[in-house]
């Protein structure tokens, strides 16, 4: 097996994530602040420059079907404006999201503080592949207006990156979004 350490593709168009509430970026998961053990291939970390179009990269393999049909359709759409779809993080091991929990608590000083940034293991939708973070900010600003034909719907006001796929969207529009994960029911344990 590789053993892999990357980091997140430069948010060049954004400020990086160094917190909430003005970062425009992702938290960081690049598994590289805790330094207890190498993230693998099989833990679905994505490297800098990966497309949802990838078919070598576990992370975005590993989405639920329905999400990576209703991305690849928007994506290909999206091209036709100039816009690409970098997968900043897709489906995550259970030991990743834990990580990314550990070095969140780390970050932001409080279990409390880091759920609005950072689900558990068992909650998270990137866990189950249910959830992606698309990069960069002409993509997000892209999916903002159109993901909502597709079944591309941001959750969450506090990452414009993360989207999830709600099929009901594309006739109702997207749901109302949560401020942040704290909101979100599915985040309580």
């Amino acid at each position: 097996m590789i053993i892999v350490a990357l980091t997140h593709q430069s948010q060049k168009a954004s400020s990086s994530a160094s917190g909430p509430p003005s970062s425009a970026g992702p938290p960081s998961h690049s598994g590289q602040g805790d330094r207890r053990g190498a993230l693998g291939e099989d833990d679905s970390v994505v490297p800098d420059g990966v497309t949802v179009f990838n078919d070598a990269i576990p992370g975005v393999t590993k989405l639920d079907p329905g999400l990576l049909k209703a991305l690849r359709q928007a994506a290909t759409a999206a091209a036709d404006d100039g816009v690409e779809f970098y997968v900043n993080s897709g489906r995550r091991s259970p030991e990743y999201q834990d990580r990314l929990l550990r070095e969140a608590v780390s970050k932001y000083g409080s279990e409390d503080e880091a759920a609005r940034w950072v689900a558990t293991a068992s909650t998270s939708p990137h866990v189950s592949g249910d959830a992606v973070d698309i990069g960069r900010t002409d993509a997000t600003e892209w999916l903002s207006e159109h993901g909502a034909e597709y079944g591309l719907c941001q959750i969450y006001r506090n990452e414009p990156w993360h989207y999830e796929l709600r099929t009901e969207a594309i006739d109702r529009d997207c749901p109302r979004m949560y401020a942040d994960p704290t909101e979100d029911p599915r985040m309580q344990q």
